[in-house]
């Protein structure tokens, strides 16, 4: 079934410019007043600090307050929930992220977003591998050695995650999958603790993000074996990616996006695409995202659409194989 995305192609929207005389004779008519942007997510962390950074940008671009307003709570659904239900206007924005876009609706039974339905894309702004971590003790220097290792002992290994049903979660079981092999899932409360056990060697295997893991790898308390992007992260040059250690197909990131509640109009669908992404290419930003293991990508409506499109397909289907489920 095709999804039923409300996206915006750009021709689409050049033609709306052009037919509409306000915006396209008026750059300045959008935005009129400050602009909401909503963050299902907790101050401090990964998505609020890459929002926080780009929001003063837009806000000195536009003449017009940018207002972060984080909403956390369940994963990230409860403000996805809240941002469905918001006035199509143009002014909420909502910042997507992939753990709550396209991983929470493989997981949850009922929610009460539908990420295709409720939400017209506007960008990807970046991705961000994942790195694999171990604790020193554990006799593996790299990807094929630990899948070899996995093989040879089933079930003997074990991952943490900061929670069932989460990124790192599939993320894992998707690697499980691919390399045959048996890992035991011990799910925790958050990454705070999942890193504490893994220090401690109660467990020996994580999915972190790469700032969460660089404090850990410089003291030398766990070892990186490979990041899980398409292609090599800045942040960590010298390491290599699950793909280039053998494990083909294999590439997991996560993701940060600008998402708006569906029905907002066309041409300002372009104007914050065209504003946003002109603000992620920044020098500055550029350089502060990649130091962080961050890349970026500015995407088009459609083609974010079709991304989020896909991610949903391949999580479902991981999160069926493990039969990850939150009720």
């Amino acid at each position: 079934m095709r999804p039923v995305f409300r996206s915006v192609s750009v021709a689409a929207t050049a033609i709306v410019l052009a037919a509409s005389p306000a915006l396209a004779a008026e750059p300045g008519a959008y935005p009129a007043k400050p602009v909401r942007w909503l963050l299902p997510v907790l101050p401090g962390g990964g998505g609020d600090l890459i929002a926080r950074a780009v929001a003063p940008k837009l806000s000195d671009h536009w003449g017009q307050p940018v207002v972060i307003d984080n909403r956390p709570g369940g994963g990230g659904t409860l403000g996805m929930g809240l941002a469905a239900k918001m006035a199509p206007d143009g002014y909420t924005l909502v910042l997507g992220v992939s753990s709550f876009v396209t991983v929470a609706p493989a997981v949850y039974p009922r929610l009460s977003y539908d990420p295709l339905r409720d939400f017209t894309p506007v960008t990807l702004m970046l991705e961000a591998p994942l790195v694999i971590v171990t604790h020193p003790s554990l006799p593996v220097a790299n990807v094929s050695q630990l899948i070899a290792l996995a093989r040879r002992r089933p079930d003997a290994l074990s991952y943490a995650t900061p929670g069932n049903g989460s990124a790192a979660h599939l993320a894992t079981e998707l690697f499980k999958s691919l390399s045959n092999t048996r890992i035991l899932h011990v799910p925790y409360r958050g990454a705070p603790p999942a890193y504490l056990d893994l220090l401690g060697g109660q467990v020996t295997l994580y999915f972190g993000t790469i700032p969460s893991a660089m404090t850990h790898l410089k003291s030398g308390r766990l070892r990186a074996l490979a990041t899980t992007g398409a292609r090599r992260s800045p942040a960590l040059p010298g390491l290599p990616t699950v793909v280039e250690s053998g494990l083909k197909d294999f590439v997991v990131n996560t993701w940060y996006g600008v998402l708006v509640p569906a029905g907002v109009a066309p041409a300002i669908i372009g104007r914050l695409h065209a504003d946003i992404t002109r603000v992620i290419r920044q020098p500055d930003l550029q350089e502060r995202f990649a130091s962080e293991g961050g890349e970026i990508v500015g995407n088009t409506p459609d083609q974010f659409g079709a991304f989020i499109a896909r991610e949903l397909e391949t999580w479902r289907k991981v999160a069926g194989e493990a039969r990850a489920t939150i009720d």
